[in-house]
C-alpha cells in the first residue's frame, strides 16, 4: 500500500511568483482531502504569520488527510508548527559533508546531537505526531553520514525518513537510480532492526521525477511525495495527477481515489498562480486525451485503445478528435455524427475539403464552424 503527499501548499509555493491566499489554501487542500491523498503538507510556519494563520486553518479543517508543516531542525519552528495543531511534522537537515563544512560549520556528530534532540522535543510536545525527517539532498550525501542521522532520528522518535533528491541528480537504469537507493537504505536499516516508514521526494530537474517515484515505490518507498501541476522549486517535483493516474492504471494502487476530480483541482490552482496547465500535460492537458492525424483518429473512432494507454473516464475526461489540416475523412463523419448533422459521402467530402482548408491557417475547426462549413457546402452543393 502506498500513501501519496501532497506538497503543493509548501513545496508549490516555493515556485517563482507563486503565492496562495488563505481561503484558496483551504479550497485546495479540500480538493486533495476528497480526492484521497493521505498526507497534505501545509506549509512552513516559519516562513511567515500568513502562512502560519493558513496551516492553523488548514488543521482545524477536520480532513481525513493528516495536515503537516515542514520544519527545520529548530525547536521554535517545531513550536510554532505544533501550535497550529498539526498531525504532521516535517524536520529536514542535510548532513552532506560539504553542507556541514561550508552551511551548517557543525561536526556530523553535532549535526545528529541537533537533529536528534528536536525531534525528541517535538515527540515529548505531542506523543502522537508523525514525525518525519528529511536529509536534505539524500542521494547526493555519503551514504554513511545519511545512515547515522537517521538511525539516530528513529531512535529519537522519527515514524519517517525522506529520501529527497533535492536536485534531480537520480536517472533511471543508471548507477546513480532511486530504485537502488531505497533497497539498499531499506536493507540498511532492516539489518540493525530498525523500519521506519520510507518516504521519497523526487525534483524534476532533469525530467525524470515521476520515474524516480516509481523506481522508489517499486523499492518499497511507502510516502510518495508529489504536487498539482508538479509546482516546486526550479523545475518542480513529481506531477500528482500523473503519479495517481499511474499507481491506480498500472499498479492497481487506491480505487477509492476520486480522479474525476482531478481536472477540477488543476483548473483552481491553474488559475490562482497564473501559470497554464499545457496542452500537452499528460493526464490533464487540453490535448491529452485528442486525436488529430487521420489514420490516428479513424482508429480511435473505431476503438479508442488503440491509440491511448489510459481510459480518460478515469479523471472525468473523453476521447477527443479534431478537425483541422491533418484530419481525415472518417475524422469529419465522426464529429459529424457527433453533432447530429446528416451528411452523404459527397457532402463529407466537401466539408473535409473546407476542414483542411481552415486548419492550414493554424485554426481547428470547433463544433460550431463545423456547423458553418455544412451549410455552406449544401448551399454549393444545391
Amino acid at each position: 500500500m502506498v500513501y501519496i503527499l501532497d506538497a503543493t501548499l509548501r513545496e508549490g509555493e516555493q515556485t517563482p511568483g507563486v503565492y496562495f491566499d488563505i481561503h484558496i489554501k483551504m479550497a485546495i487542500a479540500n480538493l486533495l482531502n476528497q480526492i484521497g491523498v493521505d498526507y497534505i503538507e501545509a506549509g512552513h510556519p516559519a516562513v511567515s504569520d500568513e502562512i502560519r494563520n493558513a496551516i492553523s486553518h488548514i488543521a482545524h479543517m477536520n480532513t481525513h488527510a493528516k495536515i503537516g508543516a515542514h520544519t527545520r531542525s529548530i525547536q521554535n519552528d517545531v513550536d510554532q508548527a505544533i501550535n497550529c495543531n498539526v498531525q504532521f511534522l516535517g524536520i529536514f537537515y542535510c548532513v552532506s559533508n560539504g553542507r556541514l563544512d561550508e552551511i551548517h560549520n557543525k561536526s556530523l556528530t553535532h549535526a545528529i546531537e541537533n537533529i536528534t534532540k528536536t525531534i525528541d522535543y517535538a515527540r515529548q510536545r505531542n506523543p502522537d505526531l508523525i514525525i518525519r525527517y528529511t536529509p536534505e539532498d539524500t542521494v547526493r550525501t555519503d551514504f554513511e553520514n545519511v545512515i547515522k542521522a537517521s538511525t539516530a532520528a528513529i531512535e529519537a522518535g522519527a515514524n519517517i525518513i525522506s529520501i529527497a533528491d533535492t536536485t534531480g541528480y537520480m536517472i533511471p537504469g543508471t548507477r546513480n537510480n532511486m530504485y537502488d537507493y531505497v533497497f539498499r537504505f531499506k536493507s540498511r536499516l532492516q539489518e540493525i532492526g530498525l523500519q521506519p516508514m520510507i518516504a521519497v521526494h523526487c525534483h524534476n530537474d532533469r525530467g525524470f521525477a515521476l520515474a524516480n517515484a516509481i523506481d522508489g515505490y517499486r523499492a518499497g518507498a511507502e510516502i510518495l511525495d508529489a504536487s498539482i501541476l508538479g509546482l516546486g522549486e526550479r523545475a518542480g517535483i513529481v506531477d500528482l495527477a500523473q503519479l495517481l493516474v499511474t499507481l491506480h492504471a498500472d499498479f492497481q494502487e487506491k480505487t477509492s481515489w476520486k480522479l474525476h476530480l482531478l481536472p477540477e483541482l488543476y483548473s483552481l490552482v491553474s488559475r490562482f498562480t497564473g501559470i497554464p496547465i499545457p496542452v500537452n500535460f499528460p493526464i490533464i492537458g487540453k490535448n491529452a486525451f485528442t486525436h488529430c492525424a487521420g489514420i490516428h483518429t479513424h482508429a480511435a473512432t473505431i476503438n479508442p485503445i488503440h491509440y491511448q494507454s489510459i481510459n480518460p473516464s478515469i479523471v472525468g475526461r473523453k476521447t477527443e478528435i479534431c478537425l483541422d489540416n491533418m484530419a481525415g475523412l472518417s475524422s469529419v463523419k465522426f464529429m459529424l455524427k457527433q453533432n447530429r448533422i446528416s451528411a452523404d459521402h459527397d457532402l463529407a467530402v466537401k466539408v473535409l475539403n473546407e476542414v483542411k482548408h481552415v486548419g492550414r491557417k493554424g485554426r481547428i475547426v470547433n463544433d460550431d464552424e463545423l456547423r458553418y462549413i455544412v451549410t455552406m457546402c449544401k448551399q454549393q452543393k444545391d
